[in-house]
């Protein structure tokens, strides 16, 4: 299963998987994102493609308004005074904007606390949700991939999620969000 962030790399760079191969394809380019420094770290032209793409007027720079922008289009909501001050903690220079050095920071997690952490997957994990689930099922997945410009089938998500459903009841909980996103 690929992460948002390479659903949303595939989505600015206008890639369509259409078949299971170049599916097999984008898996092996997330497989390769991280680093043996520490295994998290993040694909740094990846992370540039989605800068550039929330960036919508080329400055350089993300507004709040750009984060609330973008934010949307992944089917989540941020209202600007909570983009606002996305902006303002992650705003190393001062300068009320955040640039590709503080976005590599923001996206790496550095400084994050482990809370902080569980906070923002937490955020994360409620754009998968239907209103009223607790979990992120088959269908709830295929309607944020299309959100996102991905259509899968319903089967398709299923496949998908069985590859971190650890305890085989078909669908995603936050703790298995949490193991996957790693």
């Amino acid at each position: 299963m690929t992460s948002p962030l390479a659903t949303l790399y595939k989505k600015i760079s206008k890639r369509k998987s259409e078949s299971s191969e170049k599916l097999q394809v984008a898996e092996e380019d997330e497989a390769r994102t991280s680093s043996s420094s520490g295994g998290s770290s993040l694909n740094v032209d990846e992370l540039r493609a989605v800068f550039e793409y929330m960036d919508t007027n080329s400055d350089g720079k993300i507004s709040g308004e750009e984060l609330q922008s973008c934010v949307s289009l992944l089917g989540g909501a941020l209202s600007s005074h909570e983009a606002e001050e996305v902006v303002k903690v992650s705003d190393m220079d001062g300068d009320g904007f955040i640039d590709f050095e503080e976005f590599l920071k923001l996206m790496e997690g550095e400084d994050c606390s482990d809370e902080e952490r569980r906070r923002e997957l937490k955020l994360a994990f409620g754009m998968y949700l239907i209103e009223g689930e607790e979990f992120i099922t088959a269908a709830s997945l295929r309607r944020t991939l299309s959100r996102l410009g991905e259509s899968r089938t319903v089967d398709a998500c299923k496949v998908m999620i069985h590859g971190f459903d650890q305890n085989g009841d078909g669908v995603l909980s936050f703790d298995e969000f949490v193991l996957m996103m790693r």
